[in-house]
């Protein structure tokens, strides 16, 4: 096989028209509102509400960041505008499903288009294994918190936790010498979320905008509520863990960013990317317009 080969690229206008050709071509339903909720979405999600106090306290391989934890957000954020304006680009100009698979097949060719499609498939499969693992430990704490009701633990645990856990291993029924362990609450959650995926497009943005608009009203109660028992005397020291503990924090944080990528993964389904996706990024981030307005694409 010639080295050439594997890098070959494919130009914007044949992935374009290979798009449009396709019978199996996604349904162009999504507006503006729809990728800009679905981008708020992928961010507030478990990171913002369980990342943050790794980052802050830290553990035995890491030190915290305390209250400079502000400072690692601010960190992130300014390295997540550059890569959101730059996804946005992307997506304005190829506005096709894919997402960075499909700009790389378009620049750096497909050798290259292969490593990252892999890479984009485990990365979507991690997260959605720590959102679903996060909320099922939450969900287990409102049915125990709030009606008293104990799920098993072999139900609520994975299997590489519950053997390093040898009671979990004991009360767990057996099937042919092999203990079952599964965490139910997770594999239940995943099942409607794909489930709501398979009905449609629309629908599946019709749910996900409730959602967003919950946890939307949910953070800020908390930050109305939460700000009446602000102490001072709690933000020293600042830098308990120094630079490198602000450092560490911001690279957690990130966790809490991801999901700018998400909206340029709905090109296809977007009823106008190269107005709807600059409209969707532009009202996540202020300087967007100025960045992108040069762009004959927008």
């Amino acid at each position: 096989m010639k080295l050439g080969v594997l890098f070959r690229t494919k130009g914007i206008d044949q992935i374009t028209r290979e798009s449009e050709a396709n019978e199996h071509a996604l349904k162009r339903t999504l507006n503006w509102l729809d990728l800009t909720m679905l981008g708020i979405g992928a961010v507030i999600g478990t990171g913002i509400f369980a990342a943050i106090g790794t980052a802050t306290a830290g553990n035995a391989d890491r030190p915290g960041a305390g209250p400079a934890i502000i400072l690692s957000f601010i960190l992130t954020a300014i390295a997540c505008i550059f890569s959101a304006l730059c996804y946005a680009e992307f997506a304005a100009m190829i506005p096709i499903s894919g997402s960075a698979y499909t700009y790389a097949y378009s620049t750096l060719g497909e050798m290259i288009a292969w490593i990252i499609g892999w890479d984009l498939i485990i990365e979507y499969a991690v997260g959605n294994i720590a959102v679903a693992i996060s909320w099922s430990a939450y969900f287990n704490d409102v049915l125990w918190h709030a009606f008293k009701v104990k799920i098993p633990p072999w139900l609520v645990t994975d299997l590489r936790t519950a053997l390093r856990t040898p009671d979990i291993v004991a009360g767990a029924p057996h099937l042919f010498g092999m203990p079952i362990i599964l965490n139910l609450p997770a594999v239940a959650i995943v099942a409607l979320i794909t489930w709501v995926l398979v009905i449609g497009v629309k629908e599946s943005a019709i749910f996900n905008n409730i959602m967003v608009a919950t946890k939307i009203v949910i953070l800020i109660l908390f930050v109305i509520v939460g700000f009446r028992y602000v102490q001072t005397d709690h933000f020293v020291p600042f830098f308990p863990g120094g630079w490198a503990g602000v450092q560490a924090g911001a690279a957690i944080i990130f966790f809490s960013f991801i999901g700018f990528d998400a909206v340029s993964t709905a090109a296809e389904e977007c009823r106008n990317p190269k107005r709807d996706i600059r409209s969707a990024s532009s009202a996540r981030s202020p300087s967007a317009p100025s960045s992108m307005s040069g762009s004959p694409w927008c």
